[in-house]
């Protein structure tokens, strides 16, 4: 009876080692992910593709761009935001500074399958990175303005946008969702629910 006492006693500290152990590390590699993901601009704005945007940024919808002839998609394109902006949106129905959005715009591919004519994502073209600015750090920048920083990536080298100015270069595509901070949220379900 007495070893049984100690085992459960051993047993009991043991897991709450491994509680407190696990816990650490979870709440260490997260601070990491949550520090690196806000690193997405340097100290004069230029952006860049976040490291861990996969496996960190929450999934906030897709979008297909239709054939330019014929059926299925030329353009499959998948958005992902930093943590948290979910239901920090959806708490007050606005993007908190330092939000970070991710497209990644990949070239379909449409073919016959048994549910149907199928457009699938295939290779990668490029990454839309946006982040939200409500101070304004970056006026002097000219991917900066209108409440976010704006840069597009080819594939190639997501460490060096091919943007020069946000009002040439992406402001026209967001034009008609600018009621909306800029972004199209009636395509983002989670936004929404």
């Amino acid at each position: 009876m007495k070893t049984a006492g100690v085992v459960g006693i051993s047993l009991a500290g043991i897991s709450a080692v491994i509680a407190v152990v696990a816990n650490a590390q979870m709440s260490g590699g997260m601070s990491r992910n949550v520090q690196k993901t806000d690193q997405v601009a340097d100290a004069v704005g230029n952006l860049h593709v976040p490291d861990s945007y996969r496996s960190t940024y929450e999934f906030l919808g897709s979008w297909a761009v239709a054939a330019d002839q014929g059926q299925g998609a030329k353009e499959l394109q998948i958005v992902l935001a930093s943590p948290g902006t979910t239901a920090a949106y959806r708490n007050d129905g606005k993007f908190p500074d330092s939000t970070v959005l991710v497209k990644e715009v990949h070239q379909a591919v449409t073919k016959e399958m048994t549910t149907g004519t199928v457009s699938h994502a295939d290779a990668l073209k490029g990454w839309f990175v946006m982040v939200k600015d409500n101070q304004g750090l970056h006026a002097d920048n000219k991917l900066w303005g209108n409440g976010w920083g704006w840069s597009w990536f080819d594939a190639a080298d997501p460490s060096k946008t091919t943007s020069t100015d946000y009002r040439i270069n992406c402001l026209s595509c967001h034009a008609p969702a600018q009621a909306f901070d800029w972004i199209y949220v009636d395509g983002y379900p989670p936004l929404n629910r």
